[in-house]
C-alpha cells in the first residue's frame, strides 16, 4: 500500500491507495485544468450565440434550423454525461476524459468547416456528447480527491469558473466576432479543446485506482444509477441543485430580453448589470468555499442560499406586478438571486457526491444531466407568451427557488443527523 504523501500541486495527505481525500486547497494548475473542463460545456453552448444570424445567412438556412444547432449541443451535453459518468466509474477517470476531449476537438474542427447546416447540427451533437466528459469527470475527480469541507472548497473553486462561463460566454463571443466570423468561434473552441487535452495528460493524475472501479456491463451501470435514484437524500440534493440551476438559467435566458425589452436599458447598461451580478455569484462562491464552509454547517448555508433565492423571486414579483419601481428594484433582486447561487450550488453538489462515494461518476452524471435538462425547459419561459415579461421572470425564479427549498427540506431532511451533512463535521 502507498504511504500518505504530498503531490506536486501541494495537496496534503493521501489515503492508503495514494489518492488525496482531504487536504489543503488544490494547486493552481489543477484548478485551472478542472475549471476549464467544467466550463467547456457552457462555453460550447453559448460562445457562438451572437453569431447565429450570420451562421444562418452564410449556410443559407432557416432560423429554426440554426436554433437546432443549440438544441443538438444541449441534448449532447445532457445525455453524454450519462455515458461518461458511469464509464469513468468502470475505466478510471483519465482514459474516458482524454478520449472525450480528443473527440470534442475533432468535432469542433468539423463545426468550423461545416459546409451545410445539416453537417453542423450533426457535429454539434457529437461535440456536446464528447464535451460532457469534462463536466461530469471534473466533479467525479473532486469526489475522489476530497472529503467534507475540503470538497466544498474545491467545488467552490471550480464553481467560480463554471458559474461565470454561461454568463460571460455570449459577451466573449460577441468580442470574437469583431475579429472573425462564426467559424472563428469554433476554431477558438477547438484550440481550447486541444489545450485541455494536453492539460489533462500533463497535469491530472488518475484518481480512481483499479480496486475501486466498478466491474460489470450495462446492466451493472443501470443498477448503480437506479440505486442512486432510490437514495432519498441523494435525490434531494440533485433536485435542489436542479431547480436552483433552473432559476439561474431563467436569469441567463430571460434577463437580456427583459432588461432591454421591458426597461429599455442600453447594451452598455445591460453589460454593467451583468458584470455586477457576476461579481455577486463569484464573491459568494468564494466566501462559501474559503470562509463559511469551515465555520457553519452545510444545512445553514444551504438554507441561507435558498432563502436568498426565494426572497429574490418574491422581490421581482413585488417590484414588477405590485409596485412598479422599475430597474431600481429589479437590479438588486437579480443580484440577490445570483449571490444565493454561490451558497446553494457548491453545497448541493458536494452533498450529492458525498452520498455516492463508490459511484462518483454516475452521481455526477445524474447531477449534470438533470440541471441541463431543466435549463433547456426553463430558459425560454420568460418570453413564452411572445414578448418578454419581468413578472414572468419573477414567477419562474420564485417557483424554482420554492421547488429547490422543498426538495432540500423534504428529501434531505437537514434536521436529521442519521447521515451527517458534508460540512457539519470536520473532514475525514
Amino acid at each position: 500500500m502507498a504511504a500518505p504523501s504530498v503531490d506536486a500541486d501541494g495537496d496534503r495527505t493521501t489515503d492508503t491507495a495514494g489518492i488525496p481525500t482531504t487536504g489543503a486547497p488544490p494547486g493552481t494548475t489543477t484548478v485551472v485544468v478542472l475549471g476549464g473542463l467544467a466550463a467547456l460545456g457552457p462555453l460550447t453552448l453559448d460562445l457562438y450565440m451572437p453569431a447565429l444570424p450570420a451562421l444562418r445567412s452564410d449556410l443559407h438556412s432557416t432560423v429554426p434550423a440554426a436554433q437546432l444547432t443549440l438544441t443538438a449541443s444541449m441534448i449532447g451535453l445532457s445525455l453524454g454525461q450519462l455515458l461518461f459518468g458511469p464509464l469513468s466509474d468502470r475505466l478510471g477517470r483519465l482514459r474516458p476524459l482524454v478520449v472525450g476531449l480528443a473527440v470534442y476537438t475533432a468535432a469542433t474542427v468539423l463545426c468550423a468547416l461545416a459546409p451545410t447546416m445539416e453537417v453542423l447540427i450533426g457535429a454539434r451533437l457529437v461535440q456536446g456528447v464528447a464535451g460532457s466528459a469534462g463536466l461530469v469527470i471534473s466533479r467525479a475527480i473532486a469526489r475522489d480527491r476530497y472529503e467534507g469541507v475540503a470538497m466544498i472548497r474545491f467545488l467552490a473553486s471550480l464553481g467560480v469558473i463554471s458559474g461565470l462561463a454561461p454568463i460571460l460566454a455570449p459577451v466573449l463571443g460577441g468580442q470574437l466576432l469583431r475579429f472573425t466570423s462564426w467559424r472563428g468561434t469554433f476554431v477558438a473552441l477547438s484550440v481550447l479543446g486541444g489545450l485541455l487535452t494536453v492539460g489533462a495528460l500533463v497535469v491530472l493524475r488518475e484518481t480512481l485506482p483499479p480496486e475501486r472501479r466498478h466491474a460489470g456491463g450495462l446492466a451493472s451501470t443501470f443498477r448503480a444509477i437506479g440505486g442512486l435514484l432510490r437514495d432519498t437524500p441523494f435525490l434531494g440534493y440533485v433536485l435542489t441543485s436542479t431547480f436552483a440551476f433552473g432559476a439561474l438559467f431563467a436569469y441567463v435566458g430571460g434577463s437580456s430580453v427583459v432588461l432591454q425589452g421591458v426597461y429599455h436599458v442600453s447594451p452598455q447598461t445591460y453589460s454593467l448589470i451583468f458584470a455586477t451580478n457576476s461579481v455577486g455569484v463569484v464573491a459568494f462562491t468564494q466566501l462559501n468555499g474559503r470562509v463559511l464552509a469551515g465555520r457553519f454547517g452545510q444545512s445553514a448555508l444551504m438554507l441561507t442560499g435558498l432563502g436568498m433565492a426565494a426572497l429574490a423571486g418574491t422581490a421581482l414579483i413585488a417590484f414588477t406586478a405590485v409596485w412598479d419601481v422599475g430597474l431600481a428594484g429589479v437590479w438588486p433582486a437579480l443580484f440577490l438571486l445570483m449571490a444565493g447561487q454561490g451558497l446553494i450550488l457548491p453545497n448541493s453538489a458536494a452533498g450529492a457526491l458525498t452520498m455516492a462515494p463508490h459511484a462518483a461518476g454516475s452521481a455526477s452524471a445524474l447531477l449534470g444531466t438533470s440541471t441541463f435538462l431543466c435549463g433547456a425547459v426553463v430558459a425560454p419561459l420568460s418570453s413564452a407568451g411572445g414578448r418578454p415579461s419581468a413578472v414572468a421572470l419573477g414567477v419562474i425564479v420564485l417557483t424554482c427557488a420554492l421547488l429547490a427549498g422543498s426538495a432540500y427540506l423534504l428529501l434531505c431532511r437537514p434536521w436529521a443527523r442519521a447521515r451527517p451533512a458534508v460540512a457539519d463535521a470536520p473532514a475525514v
